[in-house]
């Protein structure tokens, strides 16, 4: 289950380290449980599959790529061009973007949380968190006082002392709003010399 554990997470997040990796060979079958190990086990990779169906959702959320795909939806309506560059070259030069902007923060991840585990250094615990740490302070970095104020609020939570207090499921959305809020900007500044062009040509 640890290996399966650690293959999942590298074919996920760090799909390039991953193929210097032997797989192992996978059966499927249905067998009634011989004990609670077993079934335990069955409830633990039922887990992780549910997390891996939405990690590529999670890792979307936490990176640049929602501002960027906005920013490039907004400047393709300023240029007038209805389906040109088409959907998928805006998603594919927005993801390519991504990873060289979050480059930092994946090689920090990895540096710090993703190899010390593969060597059996860190435990499950201590991985998660080391992990996350880095994308932590990238949101921080980008995320607006006031937003993650509200998220706060919204929450119920106590005021924080420090960042440390601040949860992760709150910090994330607030992260979001404040990505959303900086696309718009970042559009509107781009649509602005279009429409003074739309107005003289008028």
């Amino acid at each position: 289950m640890s290996r399966l554990l650690k293959l999942s997470i590298l074919l996920v997040f760090f799909p390039s380290w991953a193929f210097a990796l032997t797989l192992p060979t996978v059966r499927l079958g249905l067998e009634q449980a011989k004990g609670p190990e077993q079934m335990a086990t069955v409830l633990q990779i039922l887990l992780l599959l549910t997390v891996l169906s939405v990690a590529p959702a999670l890792l979307l959320m936490i990176t640049s790529f929602t501002r960027l795909a906005v920013v490039f939806s907004l400047l393709r309506h300023a240029l007038g061009t209805q389906q040109t560059p088409p959907n998928q070259i805006l998603i594919a030069l927005a993801l390519f973007l991504t990873f060289f902007i979050m480059a930092p923060v994946f090689n920090e991840a990895y540096q710090g949380a993703v190899r010390p585990y593969l060597d059996g250094e860190i435990s499950d615990q201590e991985f998660f968190k080391s992990a996350l740490k880095p994308f932590r302070e990238f949101m921080f970095r980008n995320t607006r006082e006031k937003d993650l104020a509200l998220m706060i609020r919204l929450a119920h939570a106590p005021r924080p002392e420090d960042k440390e207090d601040v949860q992760t499921l709150t910090l994330i959305p607030a992260f979001m709003i404040s990505e959303l809020r900086s696309a718009f900007e970042i559009g509107f500044l781009l649509y602005i010399p279009f429409l003074v062009i739309d107005m003289v040509v008028a």
